[in-house]
């Protein structure tokens, strides 16, 4: 068959045949504690953002962030596992398929998280224009920005997929390498020169100029309260999404030297060293487990969120059958008065007396003040007078009428 080797031999799939079994073991066990945190992380902060979008209306940034820590979870769940079982085995038995799904979903999940940065720097910068006018954006419209990165991160690193392939010089020793066909060399050239331009250096060059311009915004002072309220948030926001975009670029950097080095590398040029290479990689995977850290540090929002769960999971646990009986009956003696007598004190001769009326106010004010002689007598009088005069509709005829022991009225 008319193919050329990558020169030198280009190992794919995160393979890499070490010289040393520390190497075999120390990679593996960090890839695995990455994948553990990372796992737990983004499955709280997607919790998080599911719990309140519940809540209240689609946020654009909640969206795109919500985006970033799939990706990061897609990536500890179907990339990392098997990149550790590669690292910890002298021979690629992992199969076809994942010889070749292996560097394009990785590159692929990246390369999603690189333009999920792009477009949150510039819908951060939205909001820090104007802070007090929430950035309203239709659910429909956030779906479509999400699948559209989803479809572009996928078919960009492509060509991983079409010259990954399984190579087997003998019987029962097997490596995952790349394989270019004569025809497709120039364009696999010029392919790897492009690439890191348009997943890492565009998306990022991007979101760095977007994020200076919020920053700058947030510099301003507010006239009211309210104003600087915003501006305060929207400083924080700022801050803890730059910080999600410098980490990303510092500890993916490392990756592209490799990738460089390794693409470029002449036959008799000096090789890239392994531990440099596992370095690289652990670094590029330990993203997905920073960016949950990040997110508790930063945002009181998300540092709430984590602590609710934690109050919810070491909290709300399932009694046994003793726990259970003694908590209900603990419940009902809080049911009864504190001041109730005891069965064992009451006895058959006792006599229940009534319960004492609480005096009220009213009856405390008569009790209290005293009633004049002349006050008495007034009310006497009045009360001695015949109802029909009482509820007489037209007393002014029936003036100067007698009435028997009083006199004329």
């Amino acid at each position: 068959m008319n193919i050329s080797l990558a020169e030198p031999l280009h190992y794919a799939g995160g393979y890499q045949p070490q010289d040393s079994k520390e190497w075999k073991v120390i990679i593996p066990a960090f890839l695995g504690v990455i994948c553990l945190a990372g796992f737990a992380g983004n499955v709280c902060v997607i919790g998080i953002l599911v719990y309140n979008t519940k809540k209240g209306k689609p946020s654009a940034i909640h969206s795109l962030i919500f985006n970033l820590s799939l990706a990061d979870l897609l990536l500890v769940l179907f990339v990392l596992p098997f990149r550790a079982a590669a690292y910890s085995q002298g021979v690629w038995y992992l199969g076809w398929f994942l010889c070749k799904a292996s560097d394009w979903f990785q590159q692929a999940c990246m390369t999603v998280k690189s333009l999920t940065i792009a477009v949150v720097a510039k819908t951060c910068f939205m909001y820090a224009n104007d802070p007090a006018k929430q950035v309203n954006i239709k659910w429909h419209a956030i779906c479509a920005v999400l699948m559209v990165t989803w479809l572009v991160a996928l078919g960009i690193p492509l060509p991983l997929w079409f010259f990954n392939s399984l190579w087997e010089p003998e019987i029962g020793l097997s490596s995952c390498i790349v394989i270019i066909p004569a025809q497709a060399h120039e364009f696999m050239s010029a392919f790897v020169k492009l690439y890191p331009f348009l997943v890492f250096c565009a998306p990022l060059t991007f979101a760095f100029f977007y994020f200076w311009r919020a920053y700058g915004r947030c510099q301003r002072r507010g006239t009211k309260t309210q104003n600087l309220r915003n501006q305060i948030r929207s400083r924080c926001l700022t801050m803890m999404l730059l910080s999600v975009t410098i980490t990303f670029a510092l500890m993916w950097f490392p990756d592209w030297i490799s990738w460089f080095w390794l693409w470029h590398q002449k036959k008799d040029g000096p090789a890239l060293p392994q531990g440099f290479v596992a370095t690289t990689q652990v670094l590029m995977f330990a993203i997905s487990s920073a960016n949950p850290v990040i997110f508790v540090l930063m945002s009181e929002e998300f540092r709430e969120g984590f602590k609710g769960l934690w109050k919810w999971l070491t909290l709300k646990k399932p009694l046994s059958p003793t726990e259970d009986l003694e908590e209900t009956a603990v419940d009902n003696l809080e049911g009864i008065p504190s001041n109730a007598p005891s069965p064992e004190a009451m006895t058959p001769n006792q006599e229940e007396e009534p319960p004492s009326v609480p005096a009220t106010s009213e009856d405390l004010e008569v009790k209290e003040m005293p009633v004049f002689p002349d006050v008495e007598q007034f009310w006497h009088d009045r009360e001695a007078l015949p109802d029909a005069h009482d509820n007489d509709p037209v007393p002014w005829e029936h003036e100067g009428r007698e009435i028997p022991g009083k006199g004329i009225i």
